[in-house]
């Protein structure tokens, strides 16, 4: 791999086994909880999506709003814009202060604007709400992805990773079954009933709050930011747990790698590193972050719109066709995710980006042909998410774990910002439009251009993608601090 800029050697150099003592760790509770109380972000922006997708029909019912299909694009749209530049402004944030840190500013960001939003009485102050509530989805993904990359083993990076993106479908079913529920004429009907999803939503974050007090820092993080004493202490606390448990590592020595002490990484740097040193990665990463985040965004935030516009489907109602959707999509990184640690990385990415643009192109003729009915247009989206859903995933694990450590948080950010400002924030507005159209024709037209994005990034996937396969993060991208 191209060599990372060379470290002054006046910075005072540390040699450490952390990242190995780490990775060689049986799973245990200690990971278990990493997984629940990080992993959750995903269940949370699931929820937020869905409830904007099931909610649909009835702010445009709604006394107060009187919302249409372009202003529900709109929504999603801000929704998207607020979680780019979050994701840029806490990904740097996160690199420079610590995994840890960030993760309770964005969790507490989400809780309160997506609070605020159940008492919007306009576009702009839904709107707003809307983007504040991305901003800290967004930053939750930069924070989150680079925590959980450093302290899962990395035998079983690939799967854990899949299974915690793809636990965005879990949210997604609580988000369709609570809409179901709450916007029942006979519960709390359309215009109490969506602000009641968004007020659940905020409070849905205190548990998870409380629940993050437990997760420490990235040793990772600490050792290469001089902190080595922090991190062998960290180590040293998670490894006593494991003994309790009747784990004994054996006697061999562990490796190790020499660093040298960095508080901060300059922004010249981490456009040379990610676009110049590793300007290849980066094609891979743009390529599958954009394709995935117009795919998503483009179908997920007018689902509704869809299903109540060419299949009448009654707004209180859609979180029924949802509940399935959301199955596949639950079910595909679950029993995909395996193969993506045996198969191999690059493999399994091109052939979910393949299958899912070539399913989407199918479905999108067979409803151009009219032979499809709310129903089966459910049937036929589950079919082209269980493999979405895994290819997006892959995304997010290719961007967090084939750049160095010292910008992994911000690396995340950069193509997650890049890949959705291209790929998403305009696709749910400009669905929306072509909805509105009430034209078949050429809503086809988008499903086939979000079909030719999924296999050209299958493509360049299946050419200059990464084996990171069950290899160390410092080994997949050697850390900008190494001292050999």
């Amino acid at each position: 791999m191209p060599d990372s800029p060379k470290i002054p050697e006046t910075r005072p150099l540390v040699e450490t086994d952390t990242p190995a003592r780490l990775d060689r760790l049986p799973w245990g509770r200690f990971h278990s909880l990493v997984v629940i109380a990080l992993g959750i972000t995903w269940i949370l922006d699931g929820l937020e999506v869905t409830l904007a997708g099931s909610v649909a029909g009835a702010l445009r019912e709604s006394p107060t709003l009187h919302f249409v299909s372009a202003d529900i694009g709109f929504i999603g749209s801000a929704y998207l814009a607020g979680a780019v530049l979050g994701a840029l402004f806490f990904g740097g944030l996160t690199d420079r202060l610590g995994r840890r840190t960030l993760f309770f500013v964005t969790l507490l960001l989400y809780m309160s604007a997506t609070t605020a939003t159940a008492f919007a009485d306009s576009l702009w102050s839904f709107a707003l709400f809307r983007f504040l509530t991305g901003a800290g989805i967004g930053g939750e993904y930069s924070a989150i992805n680079s925590t959980i990359q450093e302290l899962i083993p990395a035998r079983v990076r690939g799967w854990t990773d899949l299974v915690i993106n793809g636990s965005f479908w879990v949210g997604a079913a609580i988000g369709a079954a609570g809409s179901i529920y709450l916007l029942d004429p006979a519960v709390l009907g359309g215009d109490l009933g969506w602000r009641a999803c968004f007020l659940i939503g905020g409070l849905f974050g205190l548990p998870i709050l409380l629940m993050r007090f437990w997760i420490p820092e990235s040793p990772r993080w600490l050792v290469t930011h001089g902190h080595a004493g922090r991190a062998a202490k960290v180590v040293e606390t998670i490894e006593t747990d494991f003994h309790r448990r009747g784990f004994r590592p054996g006697p061999a020595p562990l490796p190790s790698i020499r660093l040298r002490d960095r508080r901060s990484t300059s922004l010249g740097e981490v456009f040379r590193t990610l676009f110049h040193t590793h300007r290849q990665r980066a094609l891979v990463g743009l390529s599958l972050m954009t394709a995935q985040a117009f795919l998503y965004n483009a179908i997920f935030f007018t689902y509704a719109l869809v299903l109540t516009t060419f299949y009448g489907v009654p707004a209180a109602e859609v979180g029924w066709y949802i509940l399935p959707f959301a199955l596949g999509n639950v079910l595909g990184p679950i029993l995909l995710g395996r193969f993506f640690d045996t198969i191999g990385r690059r493999r399994m990415i091109a052939f979910t980006y393949a299958m899912s643009g070539l399913l989407l192109a199918l479905t999108g003729w067979l409803f151009q042909q009219g032979m499809l009915d709310g129903t089966s247009q459910t049937v036929a989206w589950m079919a082209i998410f269980f493999f979405a859903s895994a290819a997006a995933s892959s995304a997010y694990l290719t961007v967090s774990e084939t750049f160095p450590l010292e910008i992994r948080a911000l690396a995340i950010a950069i193509f997650y910002a890049i890949g959705t400002g291209i790929g998403g924030i305009a696709a749910p507005y400009v669905f929306g439009l072509l909805i509105e159209t009430g034209s078949r024709d050429r809503l086809l037209l988008g499903y086939l251009f979000g079909a030719a994005l999924m296999i050209a990034a299958a493509a360049i996937a299946a050419i200059w993608g990464v084996a990171a396969e069950r290899k160390p993060l410092e080994t997949v991208a050697r850390p900008l601090s190494a001292a050999d």
